[in-house]
């Protein structure tokens, strides 16, 4: 296992607690920014492209057939194939909170409609479900599962609000754990069937879940209902014949105690367990290894990373799979020391890099919670607490440049930067130049190749200039470049003035002839 630290050059402040990313073709893509999608990506996905360390979001497309996909936190995510042996596979998104905290209970399949070497264009569709449809939800688990030819999706736990005949203003945006059944959804014909297993008494959420065949293992999670975490492990099989489906469960011994843990695969036969929580606001340092052999599964310890201090100091942290036996992790930067990130992240690799693409196993786990204050005390939600961080968006393609005023938070943004070889501002000795500033120094975007940020001071704009800027939406450049948008420019068509002839000099009516000096004054104020 290798643990290295990642830079992360835009958009820090999309990186929050309830992330996902999906993996298509070794590609991977982040989705749920905690707040809207702005127009610099209306889509809200985005590429999650990491080289030599250094990672970048870039915007993604999605094709005009596409319905809108909000940016859900905590949903459920799993991987589809029409069969075991399809190369191509779908990912299913189902639940998760909207920006407004709202919760979601629809179902969404992302494809892939078209790529070249330089943008993937997605495809989003919405599913209606009918029959026992689950309640709006989140930090649960959807895992797909094969039998006799046929798939069929599974889903379980998670947690909700509470009744509205029970909210009050003071617990209005209350949750608590979903019950404990068991639903089979059919992603084809939109059909949803609940089972009630007597083995599974209690609601969990961010639990760990592994979809094997016809199987799904559900590993942890916590019970909000006993604020527990328990050590149960249990086995459900799904059988599809011609009638109805047969599910039934099994509690299996071996289970460890842990919520919001990290799942990614290694080979077909081998899974990697990393974070979580065993007790309320104390990470689980150990990482375990499930592997399977004769359909028995085996837990057990392996060898830690060598977490950096920050890693082991720090009292949460959030991440997802990035898949082939990779990790990105996230933890809370010293918000003591002015300069300090507000994140600080890492990717965790499992694996060597030759892992078989072709896995027939398909993972899913809860990987993180949500932010203070959207919830209860004393849950998983809770455990994770940051504040945002905006980062410009990158000026190039044809996506428009990040506004600050988009912003719904009053953070501080990632203005601190040296955009010219005379720029003299600095974070801790930057006073306002404009009136117009408040808390940051204005920027100006130049438009010119793929575009960069330029402080206005830098440019000796005057305020009044800086203002006329802000007010369009036309391109502008910077002085390095104000050549060329000038060349670029078409000048206005401006009509000649015309000079009244000498006889209109004449004052008609009058039989009088002006004066050469008051000829001379007409001419120059005609003129």
């Amino acid at each position: 296992m290798s643990l290295q630290m990642i830079t992360v050059s835009n958009n820090m402040a999309l990186i929050q607690p309830g992330f996902s990313l999906m993996n298509f073709d070794g590609q991977v893509f982040f989705f749920g920014q905690k707040g809207w999608p702005k127009r610099s990506c209306p889509t809200g996905v985005f590429h999650f492209d990491v080289k030599h360390n250094h990672l970048k979001l870039k915007p993604a497309l999605f094709s005009k057939d596409s319905c809108y996909l909000p940016p859900l936190r905590y949903p459920a995510t799993c991987i589809f194939r029409s069969s075991l042996e399809s190369e191509k596979h779908q990912y299913v998104i189902h639940g998760g909170k909207t920006p407004n905290n709202e919760l979601s209970d629809k179902i969404y399949v992302m494809s892939i409609a078209g790529k070249n070497s330089k943008k993937v264009t997605f495809r989003c569709t919405e599913k209606d479900l009918v029959g026992d449809v689950p309640e709006a939800r989140y930090g649960h688990s959807i895992d797909v599962v094969y039998s006799r030819g046929k798939s069929i999706g599974v889903l379980f736990g998670g947690r909700s609000y509470i009744p509205s005949s029970q909210r009050t203003t003071e617990k209005w945006n209350s949750v608590a754990d979903c019950l404990p059944h068991v639903f089979l959804v059919d992603f084809e014909f939109g059909c949803s069937t609940s089972y009630i297993l007597p083995e599974l008494q209690d609601g969990l959420s961010f639990h760990v879940s592994i979809a094997r065949n016809d199987t799904v293992y559900i590993l942890g999670g916590h019970s909000l209902a006993n604020n527990t975490r328990p050590t149960n492990l249990y086995r459900i099989k799904v059988d599809l014949p011609l009638g109805s489906p047969a599910v039934n469960c099994t509690v299996l011994p071996g289970g460890i105690s842990v919520s919001s843990a990290i799942l990614t695969q290694t080979n077909n036969d081998e899974f990697v367990i990393v974070g979580g929580y065993q007790l309320e606001n104390q990470k689980r340092m150990v990482c375990n290894i499930v592997s399977f052999e004769d359909n028995k599964i085996e837990i057990r310890e392996m060898e830690t990373p060598d977490w950096t201090p920050d890693i082991k100091h720090s009292k949460i942290w959030f991440g997802s799979n990035m898949g082939n036996g990779t990790v990105f992790l996230g933890i809370p930067g010293d918000n003591k020391q002015a300069t300090s990130e507000a994140f600080y992240f890492y990717m965790l690799k499992c694996a060597e890099d030759n892992v078989n693409e072709d896995q027939k196993t398909l993972t899913n786990s809860q990987t993180s919670t949500e932010d203070p204050g959207d919830s209860t005390p004393f849950e998983d939600s809770e455990e994770f607490c940051f504040s945002a961080e905006a980062y410009s968006f990158d000026g190039d393609d044809e996506f428009d440049t990040y506004n600050e005023d988009d912003e719904e938070d009053e953070s501080e943004t990632g203005y601190w930067i040296t955009c010219c070889p005379t720029c003299d501002v600095d974070i801790n000795t930057w006073v306002p130049f404009y009136s117009t500033e408040l808390n940051k120094p204005a920027m100006i975007y130049c438009s010119h190749g793929d575009g960069h940020w330029v402080h206005a001071q830098c440019m000796d704009l005057a305020e009044d200039t800086l203002i006329h800027l802000s007010e369009g939406s036309n391109k502008y450049y910077c002085n390095e470049h104000v050549k060329i948008a000038r060349a670029l420019q078409t000048p206005k068509r401006v009509l000649p003035l015309k000079k009244p002839p000498l006889k209109s000099l004449h004052k008609k009516g009058s039989g009088k002839i002006f004066t050469p000096a008051k000829k001379s004054f007409l001419r120059r104020l005609f003129d």
